[in-house]
């Protein structure tokens, strides 16, 4: 049964990638556009960590180009990261970006606000969201003008969401339906997914992972990961356009996300009701996902902050 599983992985895959995909350099680091679905795209960041070449967008974006304009879900780390999507958008269509969705508060997730809005934009996110940028929001500027330096900053201001939602919403453009629902907190206590009920095609923002080791933090929940997860795979989406990674479909996002989530909750419970301390979490063996990028840095702090969560469940 896994073997065939992983034939029609495969299959969609394909089918996706034959759909079209390219790639465009954005500032000496590539963004690649991958065609999900005919006016669907994704533009897939790096791994790895914010650096002044990629200018915060070490993550996966996407959009919708409708006959009233482009819906952008998620804008970018930096107003100069937002105006590299925004030349991505550019080689597919004419379009303006007349709606930007931060899918949650990681700052990949909203602080290219501010070019979109200079550029007449509406913004929506959860409210959950926009509490989570405003508590984050020194934090990570301090982080940023570190990693990507101050001129990879230069312009970047926090700009919230002009429409907020408490549990979720959704809106017709240019006669594309889309559907907003808050799932977090899971990465971070706002995440949402952007649901396109007609393509079959769902944006996980930082609820799923592909390709790269997920990253529990302290403002994670990984119990309420799961139940995230659920949300999405309930959907039973054609295609899922994760938060990092490429756009793939649901069994391989549940492979590389739910399956090491659970694991992790499970491997630690255990050690945990055998007496183990947090000061030996590092020994956990987590060697059947050492194939994700960036295992080694995050493997160790993932258990350790499960542990912290459990110890007041």
């Amino acid at each position: 049964m896994k073997n065939i599983r992983f034939i029609q992985s495969l299959f969609v895959l394909l089918a996706i990638s034959l759909i079209g995909t390219g790639t465009a350099m954005a500032n000496g680091e590539a963004l690649r556009l991958q065609k999900v679905d005919e006016h669907v795209y994704a533009i897939v960041g790096p791994f790895g960590n914010r650096t002044p070449e990629n200018l915060g967008n070490n993550a996966t974006f996407g959009f919708v180009v409708t006959e009233a304009g482009v819906v952008l879900i998620d804008s970018g780390g930096s107003y100069q990261g937002a105006a590299a999507i925004d030349t991505l958008i550019q080689q597919v269509t004419d379009q303006p970006v007349t709606v930007v969705v931060n899918t949650g508060g990681q700052d990949h997730r909203w602080l290219g606000n501010g070019y979109f809005k200079e550029r007449g934009a509406h913004i929506i996110a959860s409210e959950a969201a926009v509490d989570d940028q405003r508590s984050r929001l020194q934090d990570q500027r301090f982080v940023l003008s570190n990693l990507v330096g101050e001129k990879g900053m230069a312009g970047t201001e926090p700009v919230y969401a002009d429409e907020v939602f408490a549990e979720g919403t959704d809106f017709v453009l240019g006669g594309t339906a889309f559907e907003l629902q808050l799932v977090g907190p899971a990465h971070t206590p706002g995440d949402s997914v952007v649901w396109l009920p007609a393509q079959r095609v769902v944006f996980t923002g930082d609820v799923v992972y592909v390709g790269r080791l997920l990253g529990v933090m302290s403002h994670s929940s990984s119990r309420n990961w799961i139940d995230a997860f659920g949300t999405v795979a309930a959907l039973e989406p054609r295609a899922v356009v994760p938060g990092h990674g490429p756009a793939t479909d649901l069994a391989q996002a549940r492979e590389d996300t739910l399956d090491y989530l659970v694991f992790l909750r499970e491997t630690v419970g255990s050690f945990m009701d055998a007496g183990g301390s947090i000061t030996e979490i590092g020994t956990l063996d987590q060697s059947h996902f050492t194939h994700l990028q960036d295992y080694e840095a995050l493997k160790g702090r993932n258990a350790q902050q499960v542990y912290q969560e459990m110890e007041w469940e």
